[in-house]
């Protein structure tokens, strides 16, 4: 299972000079303030992916603005930079090179297309936390400079999982349709992959659509097919504006899905949207523990969010804002180890040294990043809430988990 279906790698934007930045943080005299530290995060503000990106910035400027209310880093201030990738290959390597003239320190990266800037960053030695779906460059060579938040790496063989096979059989499915993007070989490889997963298992494969153009919503053919095809189990491998449009389209037809299982989607504003009636029944993943399991972690979150960004007690954070505050986390340590007057060499060792980390207990799994380069997690793991007339209900206080299939792999399919 990759956690938002695993992000997708399109073709590479032209090269271009990347603009110097700082090796380190400059040293203050004695009676000065140590020198403010700017952490860049790359998100998509415009074009199709904003709709599930927009609460990036708020979660990511909550967590630098907690720690700064606690003193900063070693007294180091951190200054939050926004940078919007317009959903574009060409412009995310732009927003890149111009965060790092501007002396980005850091980069969190909650973009979709980050792997299209992602040698500059590496190139300059500028340490990146964050999101890890959008590509192998988590766990490739030579970007031993990232680190992902969530998952700790990836094994960019893409293996198949058991998890996937083992939710859709578990809440009663026989045959399935799974569905990607044909511009992304990730969400390919994340279709692919789910199909292998439930015929591991004893399923059906009735449709594996890896054809749809990125960010469509005309899903009357699909459906028809689907139905066709007598399927009564759904796992897509899309951003929630296609699942959702999905969910309507197959309603609408006449399908009756046993057991929906949606990677993205669990997010307070969901409940109130017009696709909510249509998404009834249906099981989203949580990668992060949800609110309605509450633990010191999601506790301090939820008031930092309340403080900072103005939630209500009851808000939850959706996905990508999750991965934004854990971006910026696991960030925020790597400075904490890197001493005083951190360098951006010293950040990089200092996580490639963190054998133990959860977010504070956000994470289901414990990531050692001194071994997971280039591996997926021993076990991934999520928890599971299902759509109700009123809201999302956990369907376990646990999270449900599987284990890659030795000998498999995905990535020559995309």
């Amino acid at each position: 299972m990759k956690a938002r279906w695993t992000r997708w790698p399109v073709a590479l934007a032209p090269a271009c000079l990347v603009a110097p930045v700082l090796a380190a943080v400059a040293a203050s005299p004695a009676s000065a303030a140590p020198a403010p530290i700017t952490l860049a995060v790359v998100t998509s503000l415009s074009g199709p992916a904003a709709p599930e990106d927009q609460g990036v910035p708020a979660a990511f400027e909550a967590r630098l603005a907690l720690q700064n209310a606690q003193g900063g880093v070693n007294g180091h201030k951190l200054v939050p930079l926004v940078v919007d990738d317009q959903t574009s290959p060409t412009a995310v390597v732009t927003g890149v090179q111009d965060a790092l003239s501007k002396g980005a320190f850091g980069i969190v990266s909650e973009s979709a297309l980050f792997f299209a800037a992602a040698k500059y960053p590496e190139q300059a030695g500028v340490p990146v936390t964050g999101f890890y779906g959008d590509g192998p460059e988590w766990g490739e060579q030579p970007y031993t400079n990232m680190f992902a938040a969530d998952e700790g790496s990836v094994d960019p063989q893409y293996p198949v999982n058991t998890l996937q096979g083992t939710i859709l059989k578990k809440y009663g499915g026989t045959t399935v349709a799974t569905y990607g993007y044909s511009i992304s070989p990730s969400s390919t490889r994340a279709t692919i992959g789910t199909a292998r997963s439930f015929e591991h298992v004893g399923g059906k494969v009735g449709v594996e659509d890896t054809s749809l153009p990125f960010g469509t919503t005309d899903f009357t053919t699909p459906a028809i097919i689907a139905k066709q095809k007598h399927v009564d189990a759904l796992w897509p491998n899309l951003d929630d504006n296609s699942n959702f449009a999905l969910a309507t389209a197959l309603k609408q037809a006449g399908v009756k899905i046993k057991a929906a299982v949606y990677a993205t989607g669990y997010d307070p504003t969901v409940i109130h949207s017009p696709t909510w009636q249509d998404l009834q029944g249906g099981y989203f993943l949580s990668l992060f523990r949800p609110w309605s399991l509450p633990n010191n972690a999601t506790r301090q979150m939820s008031a930092a969010l309340q403080k900072y960004a103005h939630y209500s007690p009851t808000q939850f954070p959706t996905f990508m804002q999750y991965e934004a505050w854990v971006g910026a986390d696991l960030m925020i340590k790597g400075l904490q180890l890197a001493g005083k007057n951190p360098t951006q060499a010293g950040v990089i060792k200092a996580l490639r040294g963190v054998k133990a980390y959860n977010a504070n207990g956000l994470l289901p799994i414990t990531i050692d990043y001194s071994t997971a380069f280039g591996h997926d997690p021993p076990k991934q793991c999520t928890w599971i809430v299902k759509a109700v007339a009123n809201g999302f209900v956990p369907t376990s206080s646990q999270p449900v988990c599987g284990t890659d299939i030795p000998g498999t792999s995905t990535a020559s399919s995309s």
